[in-house]
């Protein structure tokens, strides 16, 4: 697939293919359709060849150029099949742009000279799971690691200590770098209500208040998070853009490990 995608990435050789799937050709008759000299012509042909496109028959004193039909079917194939995953996964990438559009939107308001500080988020979730559970998945440090960030990112270091005056850390990498928070819990009362701040690290940094709340219903225990946003700088602007985004995607996540534990 490499070879194919390699070869066929360049227009003149794109369009001897389109000449070739209408009939064999020579190298003549492709550099006159094309424009392009007859040693580069053989030359673009010769890489077709090499990616098994092109097969060459000595007719003579002639060389015709005939396309293979196999290795362009099992590329399409293969271009089918991402294309499936694609849209299997297309809210993956509506969050993206929705991350997008928040940043843009925030970035805005931090060129008319507003900050985020006092901007207040709220999220909840009804989790198939017993109270006391859900509890252990924000208070245990190895329950908390297997949620606290969306998939794509790697835990370094989780801690929420369950007692006023406790540490709150939260440590992650992506391919984008390194990320740290610190804090302290506020206050806990097992296994119902737990409150913490995060300030985030480095240049782009911000403090967040969290108030946690975790209620018995019929169907496990509704969730019920919020958040709110002190002490921003300017360069936090694309983290404070995420936080909706970000949370949501850690809270399905831990929506998907209860269930996965419970199965």
């Amino acid at each position: 697939m490499d070879g194919i995608a390699a070869a066929l990435g360049d227009a003149a050789r794109w369009r001897l293919v389109e000449l070739l799937a209408e009939r064999p050709r020579s190298v003549g008759e492709l550099a006159e359709l094309t424009g392009l000299r007859q040693p580069q012509t053989t030359k673009h042909l010769q890489t077709l060849a090499r990616a098994g496109l092109v097969t060459a028959f000595p007719l003579g004193q002639r060389r015709v150029h005939a396309l293979e039909a196999g290795p362009l079917a099992a590329f399409a194939h293969r271009l089918g099949e991402l294309a499936k995953a694609t849209e299997a996964h297309e809210g993956e990438r509506d969050v993206v742009a929705r991350y997008r559009a928040a940043i843009e939107a925030e970035t805005a308001i931090a060129g008319r000279g507003r900050r985020a500080d006092g901007r207040t988020f709220a999220f909840e979730r009804v989790l198939a799971a017993p109270r006391e559970v859900v509890w252990r998945h924000w208070t245990d440090p190895d329950l908390l690691a297997s949620w606290w960030v969306p998939p794509s990112m790697t835990i370094t270091a989780c801690l929420l200590e369950p007692h006023a005056g406790g540490r709150a850390v939260l440590a992650y990498r992506d391919a984008g770098g390194a990320y740290r928070s610190e804090g302290r819990v506020r206050h806990a009362q097992e296994p119902g209500r737990l409150g913490f701040d995060l300030a985030v690290k480095g240049k782009a940094s911000f403090t967040a208040h969290y108030d946690l709340e975790l209620t018995t219903v019929p169907d496990g225990t509704r969730l019920r998070l919020g958040l709110r946003v002190t002490a921003t700088t300017v360069e936090a602007v694309p983290a404070v853009a995420g936080i909706e985004t970000g949370w949501g995607q850690v809270l399905d996540h831990l929506t998907a490990v209860l269930t996965r534990r419970k199965g």
